[in-house]
């Protein structure tokens, strides 16, 4: 990497303004709150291109941000709602979309109710990945939280029910049981990747349940639980492929529909294990991910399953008010098999694995402003049957087997 580009990237990493707005208001006696999120980062890869970035060359095609509005209507109800965009590289494409809109009544500490579009309870982080200042890492492990499938597993168009349960000695459980429909951007990961295949996808969602159990136990600080989703998803679209450039598969296919395309979930599902522990400054996470896949594709003639599975442990300690420090390994594995190729069980593969280990240094600038230093030793490319970061589209001679991935990435917020 070129020195004026480092010099650059560092250059941009420090354009947030300093100042900390405050944009609470009041309108007939309530008080709407108003906060906004914006984040800058610069990536670079020795090798592979990454999340669909131009990371080889270096690239800044990393931006998100946010505004919701919120506001207590009673003391039991509230209402709000977000409206959030970004481009990193080919995904989202700078196309604003609604976060979540949702209205929450709370009738007791152990029971409320909410609807609209509610972001979804899954692990410890997936509903608040935006909120970048409770998160020491400037990529949340990938093999748990995939950025490719944010606007997948974001939030769910329907209700909830939740709540509290005090236990005495036992600690508390919070629950979250939920059911909705997925209804993904055209600008996400999946689409992405069966893009690579000749497949254009104009819908993609459907029917969306689960539910999510905390338990903050006797022992201090010790928090474990555990998230079920499970999903019922229609896709439709048409065939792209042209056949100078394709197998002979695919051009079969694409005479056999005429252009039209529609693949469906025989069973899909999402299983989360986790705990959390954190010791005066020092924070340990760990969680085990297992996606299941079987779906119908190509109008039902080809049955695709994936076996898909992912872990990490992390540790972040609070070395100073302005400093921490942290690291993480997370493993991706996938096993596929399908009715056109052999299957895939070997996870020794490259192309059936990630391993990725990180280090990061999170500075504190001020209240409201933080720049990430990150770099991430990844081996394998994992690119079967999930998103994973890396595509055929944006890597034409291929991949290596082993990826260094540094990266700047400034947040601010109010």
């Amino acid at each position: 990497m070129k020195v004026k580009i480092i010099v650059l990237a560092a250059a941009l990493s420090l354009a947030p303004s300093l100042m900390h707005g405050q944009f609470d208001f009041k309108l007939a006696d309530r008080t709407i709150q108003v906060h906004s999120f914006a984040s800058q980062g610069f990536a670079s890869t020795n090798d592979n291109n990454y999340l669909t970035i131009k990371t080889t060359d270096g690239s800044f095609a990393m931006t998100d941000g946010g505004v919701n509005a919120s506001v207590a209507l009673t003391e039991k109800l509230r209402v709000g709602a977000q409206v959030y965009v970004r481009n990193f590289g080919r995904m989202g494409n700078w196309h604003p979309q609604v976060d979540w809109a949702y209205a929450d009544y709370r009738f007791k500490d152990w029971f409320g109710v909410r609807g609209g579009k509610v972001k979804t309870a899954l692990g410890l982080f997936n509903d608040t990945q935006d909120n970048d200042s409770l998160h020491t890492f400037a990529l949340l492990p990938q093999s748990d939280y995939p950025t490719d499938l944010r606007d997948a597993t974001i939030a769910h168009l329907g209700g909830d029910v939740y709540g509290n349960i005090e236990m005495k000695r036992l600690g508390s459980m919070a629950y979250t049981v939920y059911a909705g429909r997925r209804r993904d951007t055209k600008y996400g990961g999946y689409t992405l990747m069966v893009q690579d295949r000749g497949i254009n996808i104009d819908t993609y969602g459907g029917l969306q349940y689960g539910a999510d159990l905390k338990w903050s136990t006797p022992v201090k600080n010790l928090l474990i639980g555990g998230s079920h989703m499970a999903e019922d998803v229609l896709g439709s679209g048409f065939t792209v492929c042209k056949q100078a450039q394709v197998s002979v598969n695919c051009v079969v296919w694409t005479a056999k529909t005429n252009g039209n395309y529609q693949e469906r979930s025989r069973r899909d599902y999402i299983n989360f294990g986790y705990a959390e522990y954190t010791l005066g400054n020092l924070r340990l996470d760990y969680e085990m991910r297992r996606y299941w896949r079987d779906q119908m594709v190509w109008n039902d003639m080809i049955e695709v399953r994936a076996d898909t599975r992912g872990s990490y442990i992390s540790a972040a300690y609070r070395v100073s008010k302005r400093l921490e420090l942290g690291s993480y390994y997370s493993r991706f594995t996938c096993k596929y098999q399908s009715g056109v190729k052999p299957p895939s069980y070997d996870t020794s593969l490259p192309g059936n694995h990630i391993y990725d280990t990180v280090m990061t240094a999170r500075v504190d600038l001020a209240r409201f402003w933080n720049v990430k230093l990150e770099y991430h030793m990844m081996n394998g490319y994992g690119t079967n049957q999930s998103p994973a970061g890396f595509y055929a589209t944006d890597n034409p001679a291929g991949y290596q087997p082993k990826t260094g991935l540094a990266l700047i990435r400034t947040g601010w917020y109010f």
